[in-house]
């Protein structure tokens, strides 16, 4: 049997632009008082924070510092991936302070949330922020680990055979958000 692939546009670059002007809205209602920075998870999450790091810098009127974090060593699962599907290393950049900082951490899709533990795992190397806040494009469901978002761009309950893709046009060419169903034809 030969596994057949459809592939559904769940949003488009329209979709994309408002829903991360709705959460930079959020955040900086949220954080009216607060010393907040932005950190991306790369590699998705790192381009998503610098967008939203823009339009937060149009809301206020103070300097929001952004960072972006590498999270390949802190996975628990790096050990048991594929072989051929090692991780990509990327610097992380958080050249600001932590310490006593409403960090915003950012990332595309938010799954079991081993990426998340691994991230606030490594930003704690960095500096004990004051609270840290999760901001995603996507809450497919499915948690592994009692992690939950404070800003969420849209929910999209899926099965397990499902994929979610998030393309970015720094990275892919496009700006979508695709829902893979993998059926056995």
């Amino acid at each position: 049997m030969k596994a057949e692939t459809s592939e559904k546009v769940v949003f488009d670059r329209d979709d994309l632009r408002g829903i991360l002007r709705r959460i930079a809205h959020e955040i900086v209602e949220r954080n009216p008082d607060e010393r907040v920075a932005i950190v991306g998870i790369h590699t998705r999450g790192a381009v998503l924070a610098n967008r939203l790091h823009a339009l937060i810098g149009e809301l206020s009127s103070g300097e929001v510092p952004l960072g972006d974090i590498d999270i390949s060593f802190y996975r628990d699962d790096i050990e048991t991936r594929e072989p051929g599907r090692e991780p990509v290393v990327h610097a992380s950049h958080l050249d600001f302070p932590l310490d006593g900082a409403t960090i915003v951490l950012v990332d595309d899709v938010l799954y079991t949330g081993r990426t998340v533990r691994a991230a606030i795992d490594a930003l704690f190397d960095y500096g004990r922020p004051a609270r840290i806040q999760l901001a995603v494009l996507v809450d497919r469901g499915h948690r592994e680990l009692p992690i939950r978002p404070d800003y969420v761009g849209k929910n999209l309950p899926t099965s397990h055979r499902e994929r979610v893709f998030v393309r970015v046009e720094e990275t892919d060419g496009v700006d979508e958000v695709t829902i893979t169903d993998e059926e056995d034809s």
